[in-house]
């Protein structure tokens, strides 16, 4: 398993090249923005509910992000 910094890693590098803010992120995701940006940073924990739905959101496969 990635780790978690790896994991905010790659949804920065994906909610960047869709030229997204973090906020837009979390808002489309139901999320808050400090909850976002944390994760983003390595610093909390998705759930794998949560991580498909942003993932959704990013137009990208789980196995991008995770980077298996």
């Amino acid at each position: 398993m990635p780790s978690k910094t790896k994991i905010g890693r790659n949804l920065k590098k994906a909610r960047l090249e869709l030229d997204m803010t973090q906020a837009k992120v979390a808002e489309a995701a139901n999320l808050h923005t400090n909850y976002y940006a944390r994760a983003e940073r390595g610093e909390e924990t998705l759930s794998m509910k949560t991580l498909k739905i942003i993932c959704k959101i990013l137009k990208v496969k789980s196995s991008e992000i995770l980077d298996f």
